[in-house]
């Protein structure tokens, strides 16, 4: 499975904050997948404070169509060949090289761990750090 990894912290801050990222962040995740490819969404809670609204981030900068369910707690896409997998929470410090990946999204249920860790050592530039999965 080819993965794909997002990370919303750089436009974050550099647009919102107007400040350079942190080395040590923190924030919300989603596992969104379309066929043979997994999408590890992640943003700052400061820009995505629910795992819905990170979906519907990702939907609407790749031309996804989607809505809210009925009681806005989660953001569905509408078109059947993706997905969400799952959520959770994470802590990435890049002095330190390591990434926390840990708890679970009301909207759409805890992530799926099987083979997660390698999936994060195989994106550039994460090969060198320590993944813990909570």
């Amino acid at each position: 499975m080819k993965v794909i990894f997002i990370d919303y912290s750089e436009k974050y801050y550099q647009e919102a904050a107007k400040s350079a990222a942190p080395n040590r962040r923190f924030g919300k995740f989603v596992q969104i997948r379309n066929n043979d490819t997994e999408y590890l969404v992640f943003s700052p809670k400061e820009l995505t404070p629910y795992h819905a609204d990170l979906v519907e981030r990702f939907c609407a900068e790749k031309g996804l169509e989607g809505s809210y369910n009925e009681k806005n707690k989660s953001f569905v896409i509408n078109e059947t060949a993706w997905g969400v997998a799952g959520g959770g929470k994470f802590e990435i410090d890049d002095n330190e090289k390591f990434i926390r990946i840990y708890d679970d999204s009301m909207a759409y249920g805890r992530f799926d761990s099987e083979g997660l860790r390698e999936k994060i050592l195989s994106i550039s530039g994460m090969s060198d750090y320590t993944v813990l999965i909570e």
